[in-house]
């Protein structure tokens, strides 16, 4: 191996990049160190010094190298060799040596897919490592054409950069851009991802740039300015946006952006907890990741998606205005109603949640229920006003990744209510404007739980279990049950018992067929589809039920309702109520039902009559104009 000079333009500012024939360069930010060694280490161990430049950072260009191959750096005369920070591969684990990648190599298929836009998506959380028996890209990606056909059309996948241990959620992210070598090679992912494209689904990716794990993070060994302990974090180092020598930092994680959408295809990206990214500077660091993703893209569609405790509708606004420039964020305090609605528990983070219709009306109507009123459970003021958005800004769920894990033995909702109102608020949530999110196995009501589940080593395994019984304690319910309701996250149990079992498609065809039917009339619908800001309206008509009216503006296709019923049977006589009203001449007609034999339920009888209504009890009803009415 001989240092050469070359010209290539690399792609990313940093990391190990094979150019021309058998050279590669290798870039590196190591300011608090005199020296950086490359050494690698496949064949004949080999070892070249760096050159050091401005700012910090020292380069090579180096022949006699190929892909597949492994390396290290050595910092100073440390023994002790690192990973590449921005290692494309990590065969051997996140404390391995990093493997030189090509990502050329990989021949795509999807020279014309355009990308996607928000409107219109369904999109579909997913977790590699339990979606299938095998947890594997390929193994996943064989699902793919069921999920096309359910509906499916934008595929979230939760985070797969390199962590510690040989199971995890992948929050404890250490390597930002190496796929994680449990789920296969990163050609793999990539198939998964043309795969994906092939069906017309696109795919974003979970990332998590609001800290670095404390267990096995190796960015400090480069330089201590990666972090920040200015602000307090709950699951980790939280990096430096806006102090010193944060410019670098900042670059790491827009380059990490660039990277997923050139190098894998990606359709954009769940931003994982923005209210821990913190940044006091002119120019937020999401405004960059934004600007960044949307360059990066080329003229693709992508879509970016935050996830904000807090509530500021700020960051879906275009970063040209001020706001962060995302396209929507996820909706927590519909989920947190709905979830009330339907099994009546006000414990911990859901005590400032009632379930009534009031409520579900409004979030349909407005996205947030709290926009800068006073948050008991907090003590403080939550929310921004979002008043007239755009409706497909609000990502509207009734199961993820960790509301299902916060409930006793991780246990679905399906679990915790009667069957009548699960079935009636899936069709609230598929049929209400914003933008629907199912949670893996949620479409064919698995029996599975998902469990929080981390291979940390014993140590931090210890600090996680106790955190973990300390954040569950906040229920009540679950305190009281202790430890049996705590499945150890260090145990392979919790991993496993966390896998879908895809045969349950098969058994649990009820739910299957709740979900495809839901998913065609909000595709084919031109009114359950619209997504219009302003065009739904609604009002309670007891205690437990309430409506919803879809406008049709052209009056082109009707008016449609929908009719959803939380409690015992409703008789609406008199009914004072002008949503419930047909369009002139027109009366109206049923066209779904949660109640239909075929999701389990006991049939429906014609909602309707001339002098009352009758809504059955736990049950969602669509109706639409149907004939001339000539009495």
């Amino acid at each position: 191996m001989n240092p050469i000079c070359a010209s290539a333009t690399r792609r990313l500012p940093v990391g190990a990049e094979l150019l021309s024939g058998t050279a590669a360069s290798f870039r590196v930010w190591a300011p608090q160190h005199d020296r950086v060694t490359l050494v690698i280490e496949s064949g004949t161990r080999r070892e070249m010094p760096l050159q050091r430049e401005a700012g910090g950072y020292f380069s090579a260009t180096a022949d006699g190298l190929a892909a597949g191959m492994l390396y290290r750096f050595r910092l100073d005369d440390d023994d002790a060799l690192q990973p590449d920070p921005v290692s494309r591969a990590q065969p051997q684990g996140h404390d391995g040596p990093s493997q030189l990648v090509d990502p050329s190599a990989y021949r795509w298929r999807d020279v014309a897919w355009r990308g996607v836009t928000l409107k219109g998506q369904v999109a579909y959380e997913m977790h590699i490592g339990t979606y299938t028996a095998e947890g594997t890209w390929r193994a996943a990606a064989r699902e793919l054409p069921w999920l096309a056909q359910l509906g499916i059309t934008l595929l979230e996948v939760m985070p797969v950069g390199e962590f510690p241990g040989s199971f995890g959620w992948g929050y404890d992210v250490v390597h930002h851009y190496a796929p994680s070598r449990l789920y296969g090679s990163p050609d793999d992912m990539r198939a998964f991802v043309d795969a994906a494209h092939a069906l017309g689904m696109g795919v974003i990716l979970d990332v998590v740039y609001n800290h670095c794990a404390s267990a096995g993070c190796f960015l400090q060994a480069y330089s201590s300015d990666y972090f920040t302990d200015r602000y307090r974090n709950d699951w980790g180092n939280a990096f430096n946006y806006d102090g010193a020598r944060s410019a670098p930092v900042r670059e790491y994680i827009v380059s990490n952006v660039e990277y997923w959408i050139r190098e894998f295809h990606l359709d954009g990206f769940r931003l994982d907890a923005t209210q821990n990214m913190y940044d006091s500077s002119d120019r937020h660091i999401i405004a960059d990741i934004s600007e960044r993703a949307r360059a990066a893209a080329a003229g693709r569609g992508i879509v970016l998606i935050g996830e904000n405790e807090p509530q500021d509708i700020g960051l879906a606004r275009p970063s040209a205005k001020g706001g962060g420039g995302l396209d929507a964020l996820w909706n927590d305090d519909f989920h947190h109603s709905a979830r009330v609605a339907m099994t009546g528990r006000r414990e911990a983070y859901y005590h400032d949640y009632l379930g009534t219709p009031q409520e579900l009306v409004a979030a349909v109507k407005w996205g947030f229920l709290y926009q800068g009123q006073y948050y008991a459970w907090q003590r403080k003021c939550r929310g921004t006003p979002t008043l007239g958005g755009d409706p497909e800004r609000f990502v509207f769920f009734l199961q993820n990744h960790d509301q299902v894990a916060n409930s006793a033995r991780g246990r679905r909702i399906d679990r915790l209510t009667d069957s009548g109102r699960w079935r009636a608020c899936t069709a609230l949530m598929l049929l209400a404007p914003g933008t629907p999110l199912l949670f893996q196995g949620q479409e064919f009501a698995a029996s599975s739980p998902f469990l929080y589940f981390a291979d940390n080593g014993p140590e931090i395994a210890r600090v996680v279990r106790d955190g973990r019984r300390k954040f569950l304690g906040q229920f009540r319910s679950i305190a009281s049950g202790g430890d049996e309701c705590l499945i150890d996250p260090a145990s392979r149990e919790a991993y496993e018992r966390s896998k879908l079992d895809l045969r349950e498609r098969d058994t649990h065809g009820h739910a299957v067929a709740l979900h495809r039917d839901l998913l065609a009339l909000r595709r084919t619908d031109p009114l359950f589809s619209a997504q219009r800001a302003g065009g739904v309206d609604g009002a309670m008509l007891c205690s437990e039920a309430f409506v919803l009216r879809y406008f049709d503006r052209d009056d082109a296709h009707g008016d449609r309702l929908l009719l959803v019923n939380l409690g015992r049977e409703v008789h609406l006589t008199p009914m004072p109520e002008p949503l419930l009203a047909p369009p002139s001449g027109r009366r109206w007609e049923v066209i779904w039902s949660s109640e239909d034999v075929r999701y389990g339920g006991d049939g429906t009888p014609h909602p309707a009559a001339e002098d009352e209504w009758r809504i059955p009890a736990h049950a969602a009803l669509a109706l639409a104009p149907g004939a001339i009415d000539d009495g």
